[in-house]
């Protein structure tokens, strides 16, 4: 009996060690979220089916659990930005393909050290444990990122990490010989020793690296704009036995993109991101991307909201410098359409504390007030 076993178990020597036995006992491991407070972590674990957790009291056999299939290593959860929670089962197959393809394009050796810094329980952080092991390269693992310790431990000898642009802009980049780029859409300028990653959970990590897949990852546009891929990085199913995987034997992204004109894929955004305004297609990471450089606005995420003569209309929830002093709905566009046509420009503004965001950075345009279907309460 090959048994799912649930990893609850903080960043560091010892989740490695346990990651370890898990794989050589024949079994699966799930790492839990440590963010997560002990009903959520509970609750993952019954909805994945586990049938033990290893924890810092040892291991517990749980009730209820489901066997795995021969050759399955992980299951790892994702939520990416719709929040529909759904286990990915990978196989020590898809693990080795990954960590072989990612390790040749980075040219990974032996003198290298990676360092493990973002949550466990997500696959960016994870593969970057996977890859470590499976090329017999040196290995730190931290419970979480904090600034000091991660440059703590590139001073140590790290040289490689995964990180993500909110984690890239409080580090010093040139502390490490690369730094991959995973989580959400890449900032404008980054630092040259960085590589943006392209890829889901479901192909255990990123599979496309500054829009040049790897080797072994075939990618297609389908008619309709959306990103296919087919690789042996992909997982085998989903814990429940769904799978995103057509007869053909490519996965469907739900992502739209386009080939540039030099060869590398340009992903647009998740297909129902786009904002169909008066008949124009607009993304809303464009927008958001010349937004951040308004001296005025600290973070920002941009939806479509319902509009009784545009169809969709284009609405920005920003988080401002001075909350004493937002920006005005008519600073807002007169910026936007000095960098952008004027129809992409905001026709909405919300001032809020916050935005709603996964833990790696992701936005959650679906939990943005009044992004759903339905009539905003919009302020200028």
């Amino acid at each position: 009996m090959r048994r799912l076993v649930a990893l609850d178990l903080p960043g560091g020597a010892e989740f490695v060690r346990a990651l370890r036995r898990v794989w050589d006992g024949g079994d699966a491991a799930l790492p839990i979220d440590q963010r997560l407070d002990h009903t959520a972590r509970a609750l993952v674990m019954r909805a994945m089916c586990a049938g033990a957790v290893v924890d810092a009291s040892g291991t517990t056999t749980l009730p209820d659990g489901r066997d795995i299939e021969p050759g399955d290593a992980l299951v790892v959860t994702t939520s990416g930005s719709t929040g529909d929670a759904k286990g990915v089962v990978l196989t020590h197959a898809a693990v080795a393909a990954s960590a072989e393809a990612t390790s040749e394009r980075l040219g990974v050796t032996t003198d290298d050290h990676w360092l493990a810094c973002l949550p466990l329980s997500h696959v960016g952080g994870l593969s970057v444990v996977t890859r470590a092991l499976h090329r017999n390269v040196a290995l730190t693992v931290l419970p979480r990122f904090e600034a000091d310790a991660v440059a703590a431990a590139a001073r140590a000898g790290a040289t490689l990490t995964s990180l993500v642009n909110t984690a890239l802009a409080r580090i010093d980049p040139a502390l490490f010989r690369c730094i991959v780029l995973g989580g959400s859409t890449p900032p404008p300028v980054r630092p040259p020793n960085t590589v943006t990653t392209y890829g889901l959970t479901e192909t255990g990590s990123g599979v496309v690296y500054d829009g040049i897949p790897l080797a072994g990852v075939e990618v297609q546009i389908a008619a309709d704009g959306e990103i296919l891929l087919r690789c042996p990085m992909m997982l085998r199913s989903y814990r429940d036995g769904s799978s995103p995987i057509d007869d053909h034997g490519w996965l469907h992204t739900n992502d739209l993109g386009r080939w540039l004109p030099d060869g590398r894929l340009h992903v647009d955004g998740r297909r129902g991101d786009l904002i169909i305004s008066g008949g124009e297609n607009i993304w809303p990471e464009q927008v958001e991307a010349v937004l951040l450089r308004h001296s005025a606005v600290a973070d920002v995420g941009v939806a479509g909201v319902p509009d009784a003569t545009w169809g969709r209309a284009v609405a920005a929830w920003v988080v401002p410098q001075d909350r004493a002093n937002p920006p005005s709905l008519d600073q807002l566009r007169q910026f936007c359409r000095e960098h952008l046509p004027a129809f992409m420009a905001p026709r909405a503004v919300f001032v809020v504390d916050t935005l709603p965001r996964t833990n790696l950075g992701k936005l959650r345009r679906s939990a943005l007030p009044g992004a759903a279907p339905g009539p905003p309460s919009i302020s200028a």
